[in-house]
């Protein structure tokens, strides 16, 4: 199973950032994002594309120790080790690509620029942190950088494509699903589509002008088409928001939890709704009051022991299959040792719920998706699994612990080839009660 580089990288490519680059090139947060998203696909498939090149296995060897990852918005742009990876994979296609990216995300040329040193800067770094993390070799880095040519086959967005980016031969092979023209001309490594699309397009093509009915009918179809389009946008927006209305009924009961417990360790469908749509209330604690979701983690939890569900409970065989999923702590992507943003506060609750419980015994579990290798994955999730017990162990409720475990991708659900916003659902961290 291969690994999705471009997941690694997002974790540098965060709302933090974003908001700190439009900032900073005075640009809208949505037109910054919009950019990284068109550029991130172009620069990964650069990259595969060169997965030989001494050039770009040096560049991403030394990556970790040149700082690239520490200084994204400072450094990235000045910086002549990514200046010189830009023109080995993409020649003078740069500005092309610049004035591309530029246009379809509603942002100047110079902020386009900037932000290409800064997205190859990510890409560079995280593969590199990647690689030392896991003791890749040149020829390593060489491997996964070629797996990324069966992965990054429809990431392009919406409204870009090989073809308007202008990159030119570097991308045969990739196959974008929104590119079907370019699909073609890597196949048979004939320039037929630029004939094709002049043609169609001014109607110079000797067949259709023989054809004197054809410009008059698209003055009437195209706005059909157009309508039609439009009706199906509105009725998918509004089916996406009945779905949502459901979903977050079932959340806010608990239910959701309750029924995927028996099946798996920890629940993952309201995993994808409950940062959208819950809020944080006061959840009682013995008269005192914590920040948390009604039907969340810690309210089940204290429900669960007021209820004297956990003394009564013969041995752990009676504990096993409920699990508690963690609404706020969640790692940086690729890291074991550090927490995104807001996930403190969660972990102080556990303690506190500990503590108001001393007797009760608890298991952390970590997951990952069904992306990268797996022996990987059980490994970085039973370090993120660790990395939590050693912060409770700090917080003076570690002999409550009792074990921290990695299943990897074992209980993931979701398909790899999914969005990475559907996977967040089996990139998660749970604990349940142990005996």
């Amino acid at each position: 199973m291969s690994l999705n580089v471009i997941d690694l990288i997002k974790g540098q490519l965060g709302p933090a950032l974003v908001s700190q680059a439009a900032s900073q090139f005075g640009e809208s947060e949505s037109g910054i994002s919009k950019a990284i998203g068109g550029m991130l696909p172009a620069v990964v498939g650069g990259l595969a594309n060169n997965s030989d090149n001494p050039g770009v296995l040096d560049a991403i060897s030394n990556a970790q120790s040149s700082g690239i990852l520490g200084n994204l918005l400072g450094g990235a742009s000045g910086n002549p080790v990514i200046s010189n990876l830009l023109t080995s994979i993409f020649g003078d296609k740069i500005s092309g690509i610049v004035n591309a990216i530029a246009t379809y995300a509603g942002i100047s040329n110079n902020s386009s620029s900037s932000l290409l040193n800064l997205v190859t800067g990510a890409t560079v770094g995280s593969i590199g942190k990647y690689a030392a993390d896991n003791n890749l070799d040149k020829s390593g880095i060489s491997n996964l950088l070629g797996e990324q040519k069966g992965i990054i086959s429809s990431l392009l967005p919406a409204g870009l494509s090989l073809a308007s980016l202008n990159i030119g031969d570097w991308a045969k092979g990739y196959k974008f699903d929104n590119d079907n023209d370019t699909i073609r001309t890597a196949a048979s490594e004939e320039p037929k589509i630029e004939v094709t699309r002049s043609t169609t397009a001014a109607g110079t093509n000797p067949d259709r002008n023989n054809n004197e009915g054809g410009g008059s009918i698209w003055k009437w179809l195209l706005p059909l088409l157009l309508l039609i389009a439009a009706g199906y946008f509105l009725w998918k927006q509004c089916e996406k928001k009945q779905t949502t209305t459901t979903t977050t009924t079932t959340d806010s009961t608990g239910s959701a939890t309750d029924t995927a417990a028996t099946t798996m360790p920890a629940d993952t469908s309201a995993a994808t709704t409950a940062p959208a749509t819950r809020t944080d209330e006061n959840i009682d604690l013995n008269g005192v009051m914590l920040k948390g979701y009604k039907g969340g983690m810690e309210d089940q939890m204290i429900t669960f022991l007021k209820s004297g569900n956990y003394k009564n409970a013969a041995d752990d065989a009676a504990l096993k299959d409920k699990w508690y999923d963690f609404d706020h702590v969640n790692f940086k992507m690729g890291s074991s040792t550090e927490l995104e943003a807001g996930s403190q506060g969660q972990l102080d609750n556990l303690v506190a719920i500990l503590k108001a419980f001393p007797d009760a015994k608890i298991k952390i579990g970590g997951y990952t998706d069904k992306t990268g290798n797996e022996a990987s994955n059980v490994k970085l999730s039973k370090a993120r699994a660790e990395f939590i017990k050693a912060a409770l162990a700090k917080a003076g409720v570690g002999a409550q612990v009792l074990e921290a475990e990695g299943y990897g991708s074992k209980y993931a659900k979701v398909d790899a080839k999914a969005s990475d916003a559907e996977r967040a659902a089996d990139r998660k961290m749970a604990v349940r009660f142990a005996k």
